[in-house]
């Protein structure tokens, strides 16, 4: 099963849970289950539209995901999702 890789920064809307295998088949799919499962991450990671939050970078396998098919980036068993919120600083 495809495993998603949560980042500290959302732990605290997960429960501390780490990472989560999922049946989903894409990668909106898996992030979705998350966000239902866990309705504070919903901001967090999807913008009003629905589509990824500017502000989170998504990787399968360490490809960016909006390189890739976006939000419709097929999973397959062995794939990693990683979660990057994008940082900002001065």
């Amino acid at each position: 099963m495809p495993t998603v890789k949560i980042p500290p920064v959302l732990r605290a809307h997960t429960d501390g849970t780490s990472e989560v295998e999922t049946a989903a088949t894409t990668v909106g799919e898996a992030l979705r289950e998350l966000a239902t499962a866990h309705p504070a991450t919903q901001d967090q990671l999807f913008a009003a539209d629905g589509e990824l939050n500017r502000y989170v970078n998504v990787y399968r396998n360490a490809e960016d995901v909006r390189v890739l098919d976006g939000l419709e980036t097929a999973l397959a068993a062995a794939d990693i999702v990683v979660i990057l919120p994008a940082m900002a600083g001065g």
